[in-house]
């Protein structure tokens, strides 16, 4: 899906404006072409109003107060910063653990962690193009009275809200519907499901004769909430200008005042009816009359269309025993057939934990359950219902002995739900592996939570809660990301208590609690419904909610969240960047680490890439604001890989087309402002990565040609001596590199600088690569 590229799309007013692909390059003031003397005193100049800018933000943010610091408060934020680090640290890595899973496409019952491209066409805001629209509604049929009832709505007022339970297919009927008003050939625009209502009703960028959907509508912050005269305003604009919108919404926006008069309940399609079209448009297959009966039997039992379609086409595919196998939900039946026999506390307890410690080392998986079963004793002291027993009857006490063989229980324990597996450590060899408890599949632990959280209630989760909290604050990473990923599997089924017993506690806590949410609301991303929810939590944080949510939600932009809502997600970035100095450290960390984990991905490289040189292009000269966005470029400019200590920039210009044109431009912009040093420097770095690459030498040709068109000629010969002089350094000083810059600075070779006067200039930082991963700056 294409992502939007400009603000005047409809999408919303960001408070940047999106990249154009094709922007000017900016202008640059003549800075590198001037004495060293007078840079020196300008970047002076702007480093000391970046200074009180700094001091101004703190007061603000509660990151210090007015005045010189005292020791105390020096070491809090030193501290501060040293917690945020490890935070980083660890994003870094668990990324980097994953990256082989970042692109996979999303899978609602359970896939795995990655920041690929969104299954269903519209999660991710952006253009809506006719294929994707046409691959969507190949089964679609349209649920009577509900279509006709939706149609005439959207056709008189330009604007309806389909609302009904998760997976009844609202989806596909909203870009039927806008196809149906609109033809089949029209490009709709989604935009994001949090305060899109918003700031639609306040844009003045409504285009004529455009459609619109807001998928799975998460709602408005509270100080951005729609009222009923602006959702009319908005509905007014919309039939004027001939545009349409259509809205999906769970069961309880029907209770919202301002849409309640634009609401219709959607219900799904006969599940016999739907398998028949089906079948209709795929290739016929031959059914005995038993095994067709059988078949009709169970899709009459399916409530998703999407699992419907699913059967049908495995039975076109794959034949009837294929198709009757992903209905039958073999796995579903052992769980549940597992809990009807009402397994006792001690059988209890470690499947429980298993849910959420899946894959971790036995040893350590003994250790945290043994700490669950202590805070269970803790619970029963009190007299309450044990958790063995949801009745109430037939107490079973908790009796861990030395004598019970509790590893080989497990054949009993869950049979056919739960196997053992060798894996080795995060950098270790096989030789190193560690006998480890997974369940058989995904979707067993996604079942597990599911049954737990329908058949106990306060005696398991209190104090299975307590231990959570606990794991989150001491837990090693490992242990932290699988407690992660089970509170977001916990999430696809109580939402609220997610938020307010462990989100909220944990976004405002120390480093390994912040991480750990991050974490989950990356995880949250992979079911669909969830992924807004996720989103909206996270702007709940960025606003008013203290500076440690702040940073807690600067992390949670990275990623999937990221990766979904690009331009949501930068946006808000920039807001934080604009903040106390914290903040501000930590949304550039973000940003960073956001190129790192899309360097396999050219499209968000390019996105990204333009979206920066656009920031620094609407900051007005000498500015606050231009001062962070070029500390903000040159960040990302030093940025490392995930996998390897080599610049971004490097694999960048190798792999991603049309890279070279954006990165000229930032290093051009850079090159004139307090960062020169540093520009240089990752400069040099790159150059020396492609050293040895031929097929690099178009891309840094182009490059070259890049950054010499957003200079002056004083400027481009300021940078030649530069560059000449950095690549002295023993660092950089290697044939292959030199011969490099000779093609980025081809179009110059033989000509003198400007301005002969300038015959000395600063040597450049001696470190060959940054010392802090993940973008960290100096």
């Amino acid at each position: 899906m294409a992502d939007p590229t400009d603000a005047g799309d409809g999408s919303g007013v960001p408070p940047v404006p999106a990249p154009e692909a094709d922007a000017e390059p900016l202008a640059p003031d003549d800075l590198l072409g001037a004495p060293l003397a007078e840079d020196e005193d300008e970047d002076q100049g702007e480093e000391e109003d970046g200074d009180r800018d700094r001091d101004r933000d703190r007061d603000r943010d509660g990151d210090g107060g007015a005045g010189p610091h005292p020791a105390p408060e020096q070491r809090r934020e030193k501290d501060e910063r040293e917690e945020d680090d490890r935070g980083y640290d660890d994003l870094r890595r668990v990324h980097q653990l994953v990256s082989n899973n970042f692109y996979g496409t999303v899978d609602a019952t359970g896939a795995a962690f990655g920041f690929g491209t969104a299954s269903s066409p519209g999660l991710s805001p952006g253009t809506i193009e006719p294929r994707e629209a046409d691959r969507a509604l190949r089964f679609f049929l349209p649920t009577q009275p509900c279509f006709d009832e939706a149609l005439a709505r959207l056709r008189a007022d330009g604007l309806v809200v389909l609302t009904g339970r998760d997976g009844c297919g609202r989806r596909a009927a909203s870009l039927a519907l806008l196809r149906t008003v609109l033809g089949r050939a029209a490009r709709l625009r989604s935009m994001s499901p949090a305060n899109a209502l918003a700031q639609l009703a306040a844009s003045q960028d409504l285009k004529p004769g455009q459609g619109y959907v807001i998928l799975d509508y998460a709602g408005e912050l509270p100080d951005q909430a729609v009222q009923t005269y602006e959702v009319g305003r908005l509905g007014e604009e919309l039939r004027r200008k001939g545009s349409y919108l259509v809205i999906t919404a769970g069961d309880t926006t029907r209770r919202r005042l301002a849409l309640r008069d634009h609401c219709v309940p959607w219900q799904a399609p006969d599940p016999v009816a739907l398998f028949a079209h089906c079948r209709a448009e795929l290739p016929a297959a031959r059914l005995d009359p038993g095994t067709e009966q059988e078949l009709l039997a169970r899709i009459g039992e399916q409530p998703r269309p999407a699992d419907v379609v699913a059967a049908a086409e495995a039975l076109a595919r794959d034949g009837a025993e294929k198709a009757l196998e992903t209905l039958r939900d073999r796995h579903r039946e052992l769980v549940q057939e597992h809990f009807r026999k009402q397994p006792s506390a001690d059988d209890l307890l470690p499947l429980a934990a298993l849910a959420f410690l899946e894959g971790i080392p036995e040893r350590t998986f003994e250790k945290e359950c043994a700490a669950l079963a202590a805070h269970v004793r803790n619970w029963e002291q009190s007299g309450e219902t044990p958790v063995g027993e949801p009745d109430g009857t037939g107490r079973t006490p908790l009796r861990p002995t030395v004598a019970e063989q509790s590893r080989a229980r497990w054949k009993q324990r869950a049979a056919g739900l739960v196997t053992t597996e060798h894996r080795p450590g995060p950098g270790r060899d096989a030789g190193r592996s560690e006998r480890r408890l997974v369940f058989v599949s995904p979707r067993v632990r996604e079942l597990v939570i599911a049954e737990l959280h329908d058949l106990y209630g306060y005696e398991l989760w209190y104090p299975l809660r307590q231990w959570l909290g606990e794991l989150a604050l001491r837990g090693d990473l490992d242990t932290r990301t699988e407690v992660a990923r089970g509170v977001a599997l916990l999430a696809r089924y109580a939402l609220v208590e997610v938020d307010e017993n462990l989100l909220k506690v944990w976004s405002d806590g120390i480093t390994s609690q912040r991480v750990t949410a991050a974490l989950t609301l990356q995880f949250m991303c992979e079911v669909e419904h969830l992924a807004p929810q996720a989103l909206t939590i996270v702007l709940g944080w960025t606003a008013n909610s203290g500076p440690g949510r702040a940073v807690t939600a600067a992390m949670a932009l990275t990623g999937r969240l990221g990766s979904l809502y690009r331009l949501e997600a930068l946006n808000q970035l920039w807001f934080l960047t604009l903040r106390g100095e914290r903040i501000a450290f930590s949304a550039r960390r973000s940003l960073a680490l956001l190129l790192q984990t899309a360097e396999q991905d050219p499209e968000r490289v390019r996105f990204l890439l333009r979206w920066v040189r656009t920031v620094v292009k609407n900051t007005a000269p000498a500015s606050r604001e231009r001062s962070i966005a070029l500390r903000t470029a040159v960040q990302l400019l030093e940025a490392v890989r995930l996998e390897a200590p080599e610049p971004v920039t490097a694999a960048v210009l190798r792999t991603v087309p049309d890279s070279a044109r954006h990165l000229g431009s930032l290093w051009a912009d850079v090159l004139h402002s307090t960062n020169r040093s540093r520009a240089v420097g990752a400069l040099c770095r790159t150059l020396v990565q492609l050293r040895d690459d031929p097929s690099v030498t178009g891309a840094v040709r182009e490059l070259g040609e890049a950054m010499r068109n957003a200079m002056t000629e004083r400027q481009w010969a300021a940078l030649c001596h530069h560059l000449s002089i950095a690549l002295r350094h023993p660092d950089y000083a290697i044939p292959g590199a030199r011969r490099l810059a000779q093609v980025l600075l081809g179009s110059l070779r033989g000509r003198a600088p400007a301005d002969p006067r300038r015959a000395t200039a600063p040597l450049l930082p001696t470190t060959p690569f940054p010392s802090a991963q993940g973008g960290r700056s100096k």
